[in-house]
């Protein structure tokens, strides 16, 4: 009896060390920390600066107007977004059907956010929109958009993360 019993709590041992899909991130009732939010939030920062920056500079250099321009720019902002998360799971092991599928999920809420928010700042900065590359009011304005973004999207990542979505589906491939 004794070994049977040794057998069934190493069996449970071993499985309370692994950890479930998305489980990692429900300890605590269910809490995410706004660290981890706030890491998912610079991520999609990341990548739609990126894009919207590269967009910027086409559509001056090019001499569009602003709205191509800014068309432009949000496109390679969610093109470089998805990316970012593309490299990062095709580079853990998954599969490029699969991965394109976590990066829809993980970034899609997040990059949208994160678009509505900056391009609206933008939109509100008198004079933002007819400012060149060269301008400070340009550079100033599109800091304080992203930094107004950042402020509102980490809240809504931290809300799709402890519910096991957005980036709670990257995180199980992250190494």
């Amino acid at each position: 009896m004794q070994h049977e019993d040794h057998a069934a709590h190493t069996q449970h041992a071993e499985h309370a060390a692994h950890t479930h899909h998305g489980h990692a991130l429900h300890d605590h009732g269910g809490k995410v920390g706004w660290d981890m939010a706030a890491k998912a939030t610079l991520h999609c920062l990341t990548g739609c600066a990126f894009g919207e920056v590269l967009g910027m500079i086409i559509g001056t250099a090019l001499g569009w107007g602003n709205a191509p321009t800014m068309a432009l720019a949000i496109a390679l902002a969610f093109f470089f977004g998805y990316s970012l998360t593309l490299w990062a799971v095709v580079r853990a092991g998954l599969g490029l059907k699969a991965a394109i599928g976590v990066a829809l999920a993980a970034d899609t809420l997040s990059i949208t956010v994160m678009e509505i928010v900056d391009n609206g700042v933008l939109l509100l900065v008198p004079g933002a929109m007819d400012a060149h590359l060269t301008d400070g009011l340009f550079w100033g304005a599109l800091a304080f958009a992203f930094l107004v973004a950042f402020l509102i999207t980490t809240p809504v990542n931290k809300w799709m993360i402890g519910r096991g979505k957005g980036h709670a589906v990257v995180h199980q491939y992250h190494r």
